[in-house]
């Protein structure tokens, strides 16, 4: 199967679905959909080479999967151009798998690590060979605001994303310094101790909120917004 054509690359979450167009191996366009919105999509394209990666239920899926002739609906048991050194592939994420495919293809030697700061913030580290290593998962600005106000009686829910002074002056303020400020610190202490136990340490960062902290460009930290599809991409190569 030649990829010299067009292939969508469908990243179907919980809410949104991240429609990615790929013209002769290269990202041409993102859009955004939701399922109900899908069909009017596909009619208005008609592309019929897809690779799928969906956390939607199994009914759901189908109604993604059944415009076109032969998808490929990858999963943690699809054949992969990774090896994952990890107790519990079964449960590893569709999302970092892809981040870690597509990290490691950019490397000629040492490790990379993906930061994918969204929902969740998810740490991954594989090696230039193509061996997944493992990560950390922890929650993500709208969680951890969400939990503070959930799990207390008092403090308000805020949704704040920009930047923020150390000092909080008020609850809100100072539920917007503890979150940010604290992301901010969680990410940087990270990234020092892999330095230490990692040589030639390449970072991709990504994710929705990647935007709201100050990850500093160097030349071994690159920003690659639409990492999870360029990684699907990867997949659908591999399995081409």
């Amino acid at each position: 199967m030649s990829i010299e054509n067009q292939v969508l690359v469908i990243d179907a979450g919980n809410t949104i679905i991240k429609i990615a167009r790929f013209i002769n191996g290269v990202l041409a366009t993102v859009e955004r959909t939701t399922l109900p919105e899908f069909e009017n999509f596909i009619k208005e394209n008609e592309i019929s080479e897809a690779v799928i990666s969906s956390v939607l239920s199994e009914k759901e899926t189908a109604t993604i999967t059944q415009y076109f002739k032969s998808p490929l609906l990858v999963s943690n048991q699809s054949k992969l151009p990774i090896s994952l050194n990890y107790h519990s592939p079964e449960t590893l994420g569709i999302d970092r798998i892809c981040n870690a495919v597509y990290a490691s293809k950019q490397i000629e030697k040492g490790f990379a690590l993906t930061i994918d700061i969204g929902t969740c913030i998810k740490f991954d580290l594989v090696k230039a060979n193509g061996e997944y290593l493992g990560g950390s998962i922890s929650p993500g600005l709208a969680l951890r605001y969400k939990s503070l106000h959930d799990y207390t009686s008092e403090l308000p829910l805020i949704s704040e994303k920009s930047k923020t002074e150390l000092l909080g002056k008020d609850t809100n303020s100072s539920i917007h310094s503890g979150v940010i400020n604290g992301i901010n610190a969680e990410i940087y202490r990270l990234m020092e101790q892999y330095s230490a136990q990692f040589e030639d340490l390449t970072f991709f960062v990504t994710g929705g909120d990647a935007r709201c902290f100050d990850i500093h460009s160097k030349n071994d930290i690159f920003a690659v917004e639409n990492l999870t599809l360029l990684g699907l991409y990867e997949i659908y190569v591999f399995n081409a």
